[in-house]
């Protein structure tokens, strides 16, 4: 039995009661972050599917943000793409975000190599890192979430 067998039927059973909401609730309560989501691209701008906020407030400025103003756009080319405290993430420099949205972790979401449907993330303004294990939970999950996604 592989330790990742427990949170993979939890996360499936959050899936099957309530959704990408209920998933998204349960990925984002084994970290520290404050919002985990799912956005989609299109074009050159990423599109919330899915969003959930520890605190509850959900920001509309979060609902459609530009490839080129996301930290999204650093999924394409590392997969998965993380920073710990972006202020100090001299990838970052000059990026509009950088120092304000301190902490990133994005995983791209694809059906077929070569094509990206979007990104599945946590992230929040103060600096934090995701462990490891809840990052082999997010690549083995993916599957599971592109199933709900249209």
């Amino acid at each position: 039995m592989s330790l990742l067998d427990e949170p993979l039927a939890q996360l499936q059973d959050a899936l099957d009661m309530g959704g990408l909401q209920a998933a998204l609730r349960y990925l984002n309560r084994r970290t520290p972050y404050r919002y985990s989501g799912i956005y989609r691209l299109d074009g050159q701008v990423m599109h919330k599917v899915a969003l959930y906020d520890r605190q509850g407030e959900y920001p509309e400025f979060l609902s459609a943000v530009p490839l080129g103003d996301s930290f999204c756009q650093f999924v394409r080319r590392d997969q998965p793409f993380q920073t710990h405290d972006s202020a100090h993430d001299e990838r970052l420099d000059g990026h509009p975000y950088q120092g304000i949205l301190n902490a990133y972790f994005g995983m791209a979401l694809s059906r077929k190599p070569g094509t990206l449907y979007g990104t599945f993330c946590h992230f929040d303004t103060a600096p934090m890192a995701l462990d490891e294990r809840e990052i082999a939970l997010l690549e083995a999950a993916s599957g599971l979430l592109l199933q709900h996604l249209d």
